[in-house]
């Protein structure tokens, strides 16, 4: 069906005064049924919603209608709207609703605008309107979407106002002269074209998810399947929020093979990607390591099995390998985060403790035991929250009084060490829980109203350094979690005890050419801004987050949410008796591990398709390594 026009006479057709707008096409088999979908078109210039498919399925496909003879301007507005969210190529219906000169220059797929609903549109009616009667569209912006596919949630004013001009030809047909700049969809509409994908790029030796969004189907411009489109997107480089503190492995320049539409496994589970002649001399590391961003990001998207991915190069109409990597090749070379071997909580006698939880294990019995080293000497030494590094050879640990941060061994035995230079005590708890990243360096955030800071340590045992964040803008880091890549923080922002909102900063650092510059957190942005209060949070598998909060008006809950601040699933069950304290989850996505939280009950966790339960009743702060 890619590409055919719809039968004309879903144009023509009139249902109770209602002009059908849409065919909807859905695929059993070989055998296809069309639907139509209709919009009321009404010609006084009143202001009314637009929602052209609003809960239609992810499978249905939308073909836009084309003007009709003599339309009144308000259903060529309509029609316009309505043939933006079609799967025709090129978006050639919704260019027929506009003046030559401006279907011409019309790029949608330079930007996409997310409306939380649909749009209102009114005729804007002057005495100085020689040109043609204006109409004035409206509504919501819940963010927009970039030329690189990146999303962005809207901060700040969230009306969105358009002006389309409309004049009409030497016929008398009225057309749009002014359209958008781009797309502009409601958020459900938004959801059935578009799915997120991440894309994988380097920061240091480790690889970074940078999530884009992508067409579920074929674009309606490049004429790519989604996979293509993905790969597409990886090999023009990293979204701008991104990119300072990422690298791509693929040279400037390199694109598909001219003409590639799709790609696809062989038998053997193997993609091959043709890539043009900028790739042609390169050394078998570098190829390596494209070929491994390229095999996460397509294992990513597909969710399927991936065994090898071959590249190859293209020139003189002739195709030759370059290189290629297994999944188990490019495991090495990713450098992703271990497999957790415990999980840890801090247990009623305020001692730091481990046990595994086995998701494939039919013995539930849960056996917990104090770490080992220092903190299980006598007298035991109190803790209040703790985060162990991501080898399990060290813990960091906040005192008991909440104002000391030590960094103690769990191997071997000897005294406690002394207490790291942050912190300058008081009757309050000053300290956050710490988190480690995957290269050894320790953060923490002093909450002393004082002299409030992020604080960094390198390598766990350095000097302490006072990090850089930019737009705080008078607001206290109330708790964090850095991600094991290095690249991204997670702060739990609060201006008062009852408001608290999560943002991601990016995290950059001196490069290793002289730079003498400190470490910073840039570019805040929203993680979760449909939620009017978050309370917790973790990093959890593919460079998502599980947050812990509410929506304006709503009970609490736990979504996993992309980085970019977009939501991805559903709430987790029971997550109304989650206490406001922690939430962890392990970022490694080889081996399933479960969910574990602070409750009501006390320590619980969640099996795969199970419900919570408990593994000690009390106890506080559980955390994976990390």
């Amino acid at each position: 069906m890619d590409g055919e026009p719809v039968d004309a006479r879903w144009g023509s057709a009139r249902v109770r005064g209602r002009r059908l707008r849409t065919a909807r096409a859905y695929a059993f088999g070989t055998a296809g049924l069309l639907l139509s979908g209709c919009a009321s078109m009404p010609s006084s210039g009143e202001i009314r919603a637009v929602q052209a498919s609003q809960g239609v399925d992810s499978q249905v496909r939308v073909f836009g209608v084309p003007p009709a003879d003599k339309a009144t301007p308000a259903e060529i507005v309509d029609g316009f709207l309505e043939a933006m969210t079609s799967d025709d190529p090129q978006l050639e219906t919704a260019r027929k609703y506009l003046t030559p000169a401006a279907a011409k220059s019309w790029k949608p797929g330079s930007a996409v605008t997310v409306l939380s609903s649909g749009l209102s549109r009114v005729a804007v009616r002057g005495e100085k309107d020689p040109e043609g009667p204006r109409w004035k569209v409206t509504g919501k912006k819940l963010a927009t979407v970039d030329e690189h596919s990146a999303y962005q949630p809207q901060t700040g004013a969230r009306e969105y106002e358009e002006q389309l001009q409309l004049v009409q030809d030497q016929d008398k047909q009225w057309r749009i002269s002014t359209p958008p700049s781009g797309l502009v969809l409601s958020e459900s509409d938004f959801q059935r074209i578009y799915m997120p994908v991440n894309k994988y790029y380097f920061a240091g030796g480790t690889l970074v998810a940078d999530p884009v969004y992508v067409r579920q189907r074929t674009d309606p411009d490049s004429r790519m399947d989604p996979t293509t489109q993905t790969v597409q997107s990886l090999l023009a480089g990293p979204s701008r929020w991104l990119a300072p503190v990422v690298e791509s492995s693929f040279p400037t320049g390199t694109e598909l093979r001219t003409g590639t539409k799709s790609l696809s496994y062989d038998g053997q589970n193997t993609l091959r990607v043709p890539l043009n002649d900028k790739v042609g001399n390169i050394a078998q590391p570098q190829c390596k390591k494209m070929a491994t961003q390229l095999l996460y990001t397509v294992k990513d998207l597909t969710g399927s099995r991936l065994d090898q991915v071959e590249l190859l190069r293209s020139a003189d109409d002739k195709t030759t390998s370059l290189c290629s990597v297994t999944s188990v090749s490019a495991d090495a070379i990713a450098n992703r985060p271990r497999i957790p071997e415990f999980q840890y909580f801090v247990d009623n006698e305020k001692r730091l403790v481990r046990m595994k939880l086995d998701v494939s294990s039919e013995d539930q019995q849960i056996r917990t035991e104090p770490v080992p080293g220092p903190l299980a000497a006598v007298p035991v030494f109190k803790v209040s929250s703790a985060a162990v590094s991501h080898d399990e050879r060290r813990a960091a640990v906040v005192s008991e009084d909440g104002h000391g941060l030590y960094v103690v061994p769990m191997v071997g035995g000897g005294p406690m060490p002394a207490q790291v230079p942050i912190g300058r005590g008081g009757k309050a708890e000053t300290l956050t829980a710490p988190s480690w990243d995957a290269s050894g360096d320790l953060w923490v955030a002093d909450r002393d109203p004082q002299q409030p800071g992020l604080w960094r340590v390198p390598g766990g045992s350095g000097t302490p350094e006072k990090v850089q964040v930019a737009g705080l803008d008078g607001r206290r880091i109330a708790s964090l979690k850095v991600s094991a890549d290095g690249a991204r923080i997670a702060l739990l922002l609060e201006k008062d005890a009852n408001s608290k909102t999560l943002y991601i900063g990016r995290i950059e650092r001196p490069d290793a050419k002289g730079d003498i510059s400190a470490v910073s957190v840039r570019e805040l942005r929203p993680a979760a801004p449909q939620m009017e209060n978050v309370t917790t949070m973790s990093w959890a598998p593919r460079g998502r987050l599980l947050v812990v909060g509410r929506e304006k008006g709503g009970v609490q809950q736990a979504r996993y949410m992309l980085a970019d601040g977009s939501m991805v699933a559903a709430s987790l069950p029971g997550a109304t008796g989650l206490a406001e304290v922690a939430v962890a989850a392990a970022e490694d996505e080889s081996k399933p591990k479960p969910v574990v939280a602070f409750s009501e009950d006390g320590i619980v966790w969640l099996p795969p398709g199970a419900q919570w339960r408990t593994v000690v009743e009390g106890g506080r702060s559980p955390v994976y390594p990390g």
